[in-house]
Formats: C-alpha cells, structure tokens, sequence
C-alpha cells in the first residue's frame, strides 16, 4: 500500500520517516520529494508497506502525530490520474 505523508518539516529525513512507519510493520521503501535546485524536501513524502493491515495500522497512529514540530498527515495515496491527448 503506497501511503503520502505531509506536512513534514523541511529538516525531516529520510531515515526517521522510515523508522516511524517500521515501528509500525515492514517498510518496502520511503522516499521524500526532494527540490531539486534547493536540495531540500519539500516537505511531503511516499511510503510503502507491503502489508495492508500494517499499513492502516501506521496510517491511523501517524496522522497528525507531531515530528520536528510538525503535525503531519497521513493518507493512503491516490493513483495519479493520466492525462491522455485528444
């Protein structure tokens, strides 16, 4: 299940996104949106866990639990919607 997870602070990395959401059940992988002029996150993220209990588990612990002084949200993510050319 690919969950999105928002309002991170900029200074939120990586690694403690995954440690919280492994606290949770298996993290098959966690990426956070970088900017890539900047070189910083643009403070959102993906998760995914394979298992989907575990995940709703962690998605209904974490949402708007507070990390770096921010409260985040966590929602399963939506499919991104194609656009198709006429």
């Amino acid at each position: 299940m690919k969950i999105l997870v928002r309002n991170l602070a900029r200074t939120t990395q990586e690694h403690q996104i995954r440690a919280m959401f492994a606290a949770h059940g298996t993290v098959q992988s966690c990426t956070l949106v970088m900017d890539t002029l900047q070189g910083t996150s643009k403070g959102f993220g993906f998760v995914e866990m394979p298992n989907p209990g575990e995940a709703k588990a962690a998605i209904k612990t974490l949402n708007e639990s507070n990390v770096d002084g921010k409260k985040i949200r966590v929602k399963v993510a939506e499919e991104k919607k194609q656009v198709r050319e006429a």
